[in-house]
């Protein structure tokens, strides 16, 4: 047994966490938002502690995200938002950009900022991705997130409970 592996309780409880939600395919956005709520909620944060910036597509999520993070005020930014490949160009441009701002934010912020922006060639593949059940990718990036909180918190403030 390795003794430097440092395991996680999944508790939310006092954290903060922001979402950034595109408007843009707003169906299937709202399932993520909704999803996000979901997983914080049942990690205990308080639905008094979750804002939602909602921006018009996912290209201005980084910006907003950045824009957050600056602030100091959250634990965690959760970007949502759904690029869906249509018969152009775009779907690779937006995609790139907008997973390319997000790793950079991580990289350079000093709280994490979770990837939950789909990218599907269907719409249908979007749905089955933000739906009530346990594959809504916005409840998968919420867990995430109170998860990377919470490790940042350990290797802000180590902890000598090392399991």
């Amino acid at each position: 047994m390795d003794h430097n592996v440092f395991s996680i309780n999944l508790s939310g409880r006092g954290m903060k966490f922001a979402l950034v939600v595109s408007r843009f395919n707003e169906l299937v956005t709202q399932g993520l938002e909704q999803g996000a709520r979901r997983a914080l909620q049942e990690a205990g944060v308080a639905a008094e502690d979750i804002t939602a910036y909602h921006v018009p597509g996912a290209f201005e999520i980084p910006f907003t995200a950045a824009k957050i993070m600056e602030r100091r005020e959250v634990d965690a930014v959760i970007c949502l938002g759904a690029v869906i490949r249509g018969e152009t160009p775009h779907f690779e441009y937006i995609s790139r950009a907008v997973s390319s701002g997000i790793m950079e934010l991580n990289l350079r912020g000093h709280i994490p900022v979770i990837f939950g922006v789909l990218t599907t060639d269907t719409v249908d593949q979007a749905d089955a991705r933000s739906g009530q059940g346990k594959e809504n990718k916005g409840y998968e990036a919420g867990m995430a997130a109170v998860e990377m909180a919470t490790v940042m918190k350990n290797i802000q403030f180590p902890i000598s409970n090392f399991q």
